[in-house]
């Protein structure tokens, strides 16, 4: 599937309550989602045929399209189910699975209250988010030229297609100078995230990352917290300046594509992936894969 555009695969995609075949999963050029951004959207991940804190996600993308001023027509229960049925209708076991929200076509302007809202679910074998080569010794970033924006400006708690926008114009910026991602700070100057995984900084054992009241608390940024604190290690959120990276021993990246990715390089600033890091990749690869069945005891 390497390499093969996303509208010339095989196979079969929720859309509006159906499965269609994956070809047929269109919508209309006028759609006001297209034009406006008005679409949320989620990020998954299914290890072992399972999909990791799949609740959790769906709960947050009816949240963002509440955010954005438009509920979703499916109950989360039914959310759930397609997501699962998917799977197994695409014979997948490991897998990333992209739902998405939007505002359909019947108007076309600003304002567009009235128009259908619509949801389509699509999954596919995506097994890393970086070149694994890069991942193991560490993936480097450049200091993204754009800024996580005011939370007076946009609304940072929704995961709405909008906000990407810098993103993708960030982490294209990067690509193009020979770095795999870009490092964002915030619009008073304070670090952020990457362009689309949080950041966690670890110095004289302890974790450090960003506060996050301009973008998502990530699911697996709570996620690889808690795994953290349950092996003792403080977890310290606060506001973190750019220069202090330079003191900064180890960085790495969480998010449900990125994962737990070590990062060896951010502009000037140095790191090494060292055992922090390694064990809490450990960690969260244990916890997002099910635990095998108990062997039966044989009967005496």
């Amino acid at each position: 599937m390497a390499g093969l555009p996303f509208d010339q695969r095989d196979g079969e995609i929720w859309f509006d309550g159906a499965f269609v075949p994956w070809a047929d999963a269109k919508l209309h050029v006028l759609s006001h989602g297209l034009h406006y951004a008005s679409s949320v959207f989620e990020g998954e991940r299914a290890y072992g045929g399972r999909i990791f804190k799949s609740g959790e996600h769906t709960a947050r993308l009816h949240a963002s399209a509440n955010v954005l001023g438009f509920d979703i027509p499916w109950s989360q229960a039914a959310i759930n189910a397609a997501k699962e049925e998917l799977l197994t209708r695409m014979n997948l076991v490991d897998a990333y699975l992209r739902p998405i929200a939007w505002r359909g076509s019947e108007m076309m302007g600003v304002s567009a209250q009235d128009n259908t809202i619509h949801l389509a679910i699509a999954a596919w074998e995506w097994p890393s988010y970086f070149k694994p080569e890069e991942r193991l010794k560490g993936i480097r970033l450049d200091m993204a030229t754009y800024r996580r924006p005011d939370p007076r400006t946009a609304p940072f708690k929704s995961k709405a297609a909008g906000l990407y926008m810098i993103c993708t114009l960030s982490k294209h910026e990067a690509e193009r100078k020979g770095y795999a991602d870009a490092m964002m700070l915030d619009w008073r100057g304070q670090v952020a995230e990457a362009t689309g995984a949080n950041v966690f900084f670890i110095k004289d054992g302890q974790i450090h990352t960003p506060t996050p009241d301009c973008f998502l608390d990530g699911i697996t940024r709570r996620t690889v917290i808690g795994l953290a604190k349950a092996r003792g290690i403080d977890v310290i959120e606060r506001v973190i300046m750019p220069e202090e990276m330079a003191e900064f021993e180890q960085c790495f990246l969480t998010g449900t594509a990125a994962e737990v990715t070590p990062v060896s390089e951010i502009g000037p600033y140095s790191f090494e992936v060292g055992d922090i890091t390694k064990s809490l990749m450990e960690d969260y690869d244990a916890a997002v894969r099910p635990k095998p069945a108990k062997a039966e005891v044989a009967a005496g």
